[in-house]
């Protein structure tokens, strides 16, 4: 291929020093989706190109098109990586019926704030995009439909849902609150973003329950921690390559 020798894809030869991200040794496709969260959620997505995109990267233009058909296969599978390891998460803890579901709901916010804010990009901006409506991001519009789901099904499963059985108009309705909370919180986070992450999604996930109206656990059973998905997100990338939603 063009550019590429025995090693790898050639990075750039001297590029603008304020073009490049200090070497990371990352492989170039996780280097390019940092890149791209980075532009995307600083630039913004309409401003960013595809030059930017492997300029930022420290790879040529033609090396990106080697892993990424174009803007939108890198936005789409940064979206995705929001979410991929939450449902993921969702789908051990619906079928773990030996804990209360109170404690499962609470372990799921919890989950997902710290992955929503465990990185140094706030992806979740680029949810209100209105590229999202396009064919491209049906995956990522179906995976968050299921993790509605599944928070719904835990709300159903606890005393809350069972005091609004019948009333499925008001189990959504709550549902929505519960899921908007989670996924509203990263704008809170970027307000202070020196808060600790732990102690803030500790919080966030109480207060979640409590407008579910259900008691928050005081000291739920710990559910293991799933590892990262193999690709940036932060709903963000990590600095050191490994992805947190």
């Amino acid at each position: 291929m063009s550019g590429g020798t025995d090693e790898g894809p050639r990075r750039v030869g001297r590029p603008r020093a304020d073009q490049l991200r200090p070497y990371s040794g990352r492989p170039p496709r996780e280097e390019l989706l940092c890149a791209a969260a980075e532009l995307f959620t600083v630039r913004g997505y309409a401003a960013t190109t595809t030059r930017a995109v492997a300029e930022r990267a420290g790879l040529r233009q033609a090396t990106m098109y080697h892993y990424f058909g174009g803007k939108e296969e890198l936005l789409a599978e940064l979206l995705e990586s929001t979410v991929t390891p939450s449902l993921v998460l969702s789908r051990r803890l619906l079928a773990d019926g030996g804990r209360p579901a109170a404690h499962r709901l609470w372990e799921l916010c919890r989950s997902d704030v710290m992955l929503l804010c465990g990185g140094p990009y706030d992806l979740g901006a680029l949810y209100l995009l209105p590229e999202l409506r396009g064919p491209r991001f049906t995956p990522f519009r179906r995976m968050r439909g299921e993790l509605r789901d599944a928070y719904r099904a835990l709300l159903h499963a606890t005393s809350a849902g069972a005091e609004l059985a019948g009333d499925s108009a008001g189990l959504t309705l709550r549902n929505d609150l519960v899921f908007g909370l989670i996924e509203g919180v990263m704008l809170i986070h970027r307000s202070d973003p020196g808060r600790p992450v732990a102690a803030f999604a500790e919080a966030a996930a109480d207060a979640a329950l409590r407008i579910a109206g259900v008691t928050p656990p005081s000291a739920p059973d710990p559910f293991p921690s799933l590892p990262g998905h193999p690709m940036p997100a932060g709903r963000g990338p990590s600095p050191g390559g490994a992805p947190v939603r």
